[in-house]
């Protein structure tokens, strides 16, 4: 049975900036939850946005301000290009309004310390979409690692490729794209203290394939290749491996499966989505899973359950990771605390 909507009065109003393919994401999940109502979708294409608005039953502005001062969202989530977001977001956090920003945060992290300073002086809600965390495969990953069934670790791999998509930055795919990967293994391995680098940009003259030494504070060391030089269409685009004195964990494709396997055991035990459980194995749904999180912790006055210091922690290890490549040497003391 499908869940009651609530009333509009009792629903946390929300507003999309972002009329785009995955700004579509952010309109079905608002629009359906049942403790959110839909305001608005802002975008900068009339017509386009209107016709999105009128998919989901809320209504189209092509100005923020006017959207504002309109509806006055609870929450607005920000879905632009990946390199339009430091203005808009900006201009909302000026204004006191609670964001969901998509990944990355910006590109400079002059930018992220300016919106973080911002967010911070008027007490801004400010959490970023770092979706990944919230699969099925990397939940079960976290709580083998909690459990000590992995021991103390000692290797992680990280490796995502697809074809590209490049805007401006010849290091967008490691800005854009990979700070899911450095995100992801700095939660499941802890702080990444040093970097080393090669990259290339033979196909597209930008940095579309990139290869990093890792080391981490804890004594363990890793590896992240990222690619736009790759297809989605191929098996294990995405693969975490992560290794400890006691086992080792997988996860292949984000939600498509996990296996743990303890040393001297030639047995894994495997989870992978079942027949009806669409919700798992659905890429999509791992935003839905944050949400879940996050809408409770806006109306509780909570910190949001992945801040946006997380986008400017991914965005500090890839400036980093350019800065190894530029000088072709080691980039340590990543760590402060």
């Amino acid at each position: 049975m499908t869940e009651p909507k609530v009333s509009t009065e009792d629903a946390m109003r929300v507003a999309v900036i972002g009329a785009g393919g995955w700004g579509e994401q952010h309109a079905r999940i608002f629009s359906r939850r049942s403790d959110t109502a839909l305001v608005a979708v802002v975008g900068r294409t009339k017509d386009k946005t209107d016709a999105r608005a009128a998919a989901y039953g809320t209504q189209g502005f092509t100005d923020i301000d006017a959207m504002l001062d309109a509806v006055r969202p609870d929450l607005v989530t920000v879905c632009l290009p990946n390199e339009g977001h430091f203005e808009v977001t900006k201009h909302l956090l000026e204004r006191g309004t609670p964001l969901l920003v998509e990944k990355p945060l910006v590109f400079s992290l002059a930018e992220a310390d300016t919106l973080l300073e911002i967010a911070s002086s008027n007490k801004v809600f400010f959490g970023i979409n770092f979706n990944h965390r919230f699969a099925e495969p990397v939940q079960r990953a976290l709580a083998a690692i909690r459990d000590g069934q992995l021991g103390d670790p000692v290797f992680a791999t990280w490796r995502f490729g697809g074809e590209a998509n490049y805007g401006v930055s010849p290091h967008a795919n490691l800005i854009e794209t990979q700070c899911h990967g450095l995100d992801m293994l700095e939660l499941l391995f802890g702080p990444i203290s040093s970097v080393m680098a090669q990259m290339t940009n033979k196909i597209y003259g930008a940095y579309s394939t990139i290869a990093v030494a890792l080391e981490f504070a804890n004594g363990a060391v890793g590896t992240l290749l990222g690619s736009y030089d790759s297809s989605y269409a191929y098996p294990d685009s995405q693969l975490v491996e992560l290794n400890g004195t006691l086992g080792r964990a997988v996860i292949h494709d984000t939600v498509r499966s996990f296996s743990f396997q303890s040393v001297g055991d030639e047995v894994a035990h495997v989870w992978q989505a079942g027949y009806f459980n669409d919700e798992a194995r659905y890429f999509a749904g791992t935003f839905d899973r944050h949400v879940d999180h996050l809408i409770p912790a806006l109306r509780d006055g909570a910190p949001p359950p992945v801040p946006a210091t997380a986008g400017r922690r991914a965005l500090e290890l890839a400036e980093a990771i350019i800065r190894s490549h530029q000088n072709g040497e080691r980039v340590g003391t990543l760590v402060t605390s």
